[in-house]
């Protein structure tokens, strides 16, 4: 189905005005409105001083009945009764069916319109939400002096077909729930943290921070049981040599190398000097006094005497 043309699209717009009276179709007077704009017109004086100045053949060709077109105080008052969702509505169709499917960015931001103010009358904000590959708008809402960008940019949410689509802002969005409602229908954001974030920021920076944990060093995972040894198991005779491995723990202060273990029969000579009795087997740590002290609730001297 080929997609509907501007002309046939406001032709959707439901016109306002009664039977009696009406002299001009809409769809011609909103057709004139947008080639003047188009061509750089601002004001409604000037929109209407644009199809008078073209003549006959732009009013025959945008759909007017009558040689001379609207006059300015006629679009005032049709503008005023125009309902503006409705037109937004259908100018968002119109764009919506022309975007690609590569067109996947949406950016969301506030600006006051132009020319908008007059006086201690403040001017207009609009909220946008632009399509950067169709480089249109297609949608908008204003903003009430008495809200502000972040609320008004949930109900845009509410409206734009978010499913694949990548919705950026500036910092003001960056709240919970704007990207919680992007998330349920479908779509991804990308929004900046500011130095005021402390604690999203430091979790940002731990989930991307791969030092974090990071793996061991081969020489420190490295173990007897490469070489079909495993440390810890079976018996080993007095005096018997220490791996190089065993001896990498006493770089560091606390840690105490393994010795081997003593027989019960041997302990009998010297269980009378310390007096500990154990199992079958009684391990030992050797504490290092040169370097970090002897270990904890045992004697260094005592342990020098055992060997």
């Amino acid at each position: 189905m080929p997609n509907e043309s501007l002309v046939e699209i406001l032709a959707t717009i439901p016109d306002p005005r009664g039977r009696c009276g009406k002299i001009h179709p809409l769809t011609a007077v909103l057709s004139l409105t947008v080639v003047a704009t188009l061509a750089g017109m601002k004001t409604l004086e000037a929109i209407a001083q644009f199809g008078r100045d073209h003549g006959l053949g732009l009013a025959h060709a945008l759909g007017f009945r009558r040689a001379k077109t609207p006059t300015k105080s006629m679009f005032s008052k049709l503008f005023r009764r125009l309902d503006v969702s409705l037109v937004e509505a259908a100018l968002h169709r119109w764009v919506q069916a022309r975007l690609r499917e590569t067109d996947d960015r949406i950016a969301i931001d506030g600006k006051t319109l132009r020319g908008s103010a007059a006086g201690e009358v403040p001017g207009v904000h609009l909220l946008a939400a632009y399509a950067p590959h169709a480089a249109a708008v297609i949608g908008q809402l204003r903003v009430d002096a008495k809200t502000n960008e972040h609320k008004a940019a949930l109900t845009l949410l509410g409206i734009l077909p978010l499913q694949g689509k990548i919705v950026s802002g500036d910092a003001m969005f960056t709240h919970r729930d704007f990207c919680e409602k992007i998330r349920a229908q479908g779509g991804d954001y990308l929004l900046p943290v500011k130095d005021n974030q402390t604690t999203l920021q430091a979790e940002i920076a731990a989930v991307f921070d791969d030092t974090a944990f990071s793996p061991l060093p081969t020489a420190a995972s490295g173990s007897r049981a490469s070489n079909g040894q495993q440390r810890g198991q079976g018996a080993r005779s007095v005096g018997a040599a220490l791996d190089r491995d065993d001896h990498a723990t006493e770089r560091l202060c606390g840690l105490a190398e393994r010795r081997p273990s003593i027989q019960a029969g041997a302990r009998a000579d010297a269980e009378g000097e310390d007096g500990s009795r154990g199992g079958p087997w009684h391990h030992q740590p050797l504490a290092r006094a040169s370097r970090c002290g002897a270990v904890a609730g045992v004697g260094a001297r005592t342990l020098v005497d055992r060997e």
